[in-house]
């Protein structure tokens, strides 16, 4: 069993309770738009961490961490890049690969949107976007999520709110 920490849009803001949050984890996963090198120095600090760059995220970023992390975890299929889109609207320049081969589980930011649903067109797959654990963009909430991973099976599945975005 894997016990896995997402968070994607923190733009330079990481609420010290996402430290508490992800304590015990097993891995960290960042899905783009860090903001500054210092949220993966302290995200490390906790747990192992898998990331990707956002768009807005510099060189120092861009160096450490690549555009698309596709990894197996647990006999999953993991695809995490930061523009993704979503469910029927995936962005063009992977539209054509997601829906040729599918992961098990796509995860992508950008949106600050919150949202988790199977893609019955695409085989079930598992489409999570965690929302913005930042205080930058549109989002009423700050959001993260937890869950665990087990013999090809996600489990435990938790989106944390953190409060609103501007307090």
């Amino acid at each position: 069993m894997l016990k896995i920490g997402l968070i994607s849009d923190t733009h330079g803001f990481l609420d010290p309770e996402v430290l508490d949050y992800f304590s015990g984890r097993d891995e960290i996963w960042h899905a783009g738009d860090f903001g500054t090198p210092e949220i993966a120095h302290k995200l490390r600090q906790v747990a192992p961490l898998l990331g990707v760059y956002g768009n807005i995220d510099g060189q120092e970023i861009r160096k450490e961490f690549p555009l698309h992390q596709k990894v197996n975890r647990e006999g999953l299929e993991i695809w995490m890049t930061h523009i993704g889109g979503m469910p029927g609207r995936y962005c063009i320049p992977i539209r054509e690969e997601i829906e040729a081969d599918p992961p098990d589980i796509f995860i992508c930011g950008h949106s600050h949107i919150l949202k988790v649903a199977r893609d019955q067109d695409l085989g079930g797959m598992l489409f999570i976007n965690p929302g913005a654990a930042g205080r930058h963009g549109l989002q009423v909430y700050r959001t993260i999520v937890r869950f665990e991973l087990a013999g090809g099976e996600i489990q435990n599945f938790e989106v944390i709110k953190l409060g609103k975005r501007v307090e």
